[in-house]
């Protein structure tokens, strides 16, 4: 942990979350929608935002609750959809000053998402506690807030735009696995695998007995598993630079 006291306090914290409560507050309103369609209330959807700030989990979440999914089933889909966070707050404790203790540690640790994760650790100096707490402020607002105005939205538009409007969230997720699979043979490995297999999954009569939940698993690790064994992270960045070392001469 390092001992170098933080520059930075709260309110640079919370004018670096403003961008990031802005773009919350646009998906989370998506995502008021898709929690109305699966027939959870708005007060319901807003407290699940409200204890929760993954929008992944939270959709899986809410189609686990409206198939009538088990509490076993809820767990496992959410530790493998939101292990990431884990390995993130791994890498920012090298980040964090000496005033971070376990308790505040604790409390950083429920609003550790990707873009929070990525402003604190590309900080020159280390993170204090007071400074992280400002940088989920609005990020926290904005998810909760735009979740309450969708389900609410939700309520008073025409049947059909709401079907409209509740693939946003899932467009979101598009627009986020493009660019990183245009990139990386490996994502988009993982990515083709695991479409491949959820179509299996959907589609076959055998196959029917598996809950969403389940499926999201089966669909998951096994896509994971085998683009880390086929192509590596390291093996292709070694590819990279060979390439361009080619090109150069």
């Amino acid at each position: 942990m390092a001992k170098t006291i933080s520059p930075y306090h709260y309110k640079d914290g919370l004018k670096d979350g403003i961008p990031i409560g802005l773009g919350y507050l646009s998906v989370s309103f998506g995502l008021g929608i898709t929690a109305l369609s699966m027939g959870i209330k708005a007060l319901e959807a807003l407290l699940i935002s409200m204890t929760n700030m993954t929008s992944a989990g939270e959709v899986a979440g809410f189609i686990i609750i409206a198939a009538s999914g088990g509490i076993m089933e809820m767990i496992l889909t959410q530790l493998v959809i939101n292990l990431r966070y884990a390995l993130m707050g791994i890498s920012l404790t090298q980040r964090l000053d000496s005033r971070c203790t376990t308790r505040h540690r604790l409390l950083m640790s429920f609003g550790m998402g990707d873009e929070i994760f990525a402003v604190a650790a590309s900080k020159p100096y280390p993170v204090g506690p007071s400074y992280f707490y400002g940088l989920m402020t609005c990020p926290y607002v904005g998810w909760s807030l735009g979740t309450l105005l969708g389900a609410v939205a939700g309520q008073l538009l025409p049947a059909d735009l709401q079907l409209a409007l509740g693939i946003m969230i899932y467009a979101m997720f598009i627009a986020i696995i493009i660019p990183p699979a245009c990139k990386s043979r490996g994502v988009l490995g993982t990515i083709l695998i695991s479409v491949g297999m959820s179509c299996c999954l959907e589609y076959i009569p055998f196959f029917s007995f598996i809950s969403d939940g389940f499926a999201i698993i089966i669909c998951a690790l096994p896509a994971a598993c085998i683009m880390a064994i086929l192509a590596p992270a390291q093996e292709e960045e070694n590819d990279g630079g060979r390439e361009a070392a080619q090109s150069d001469t």
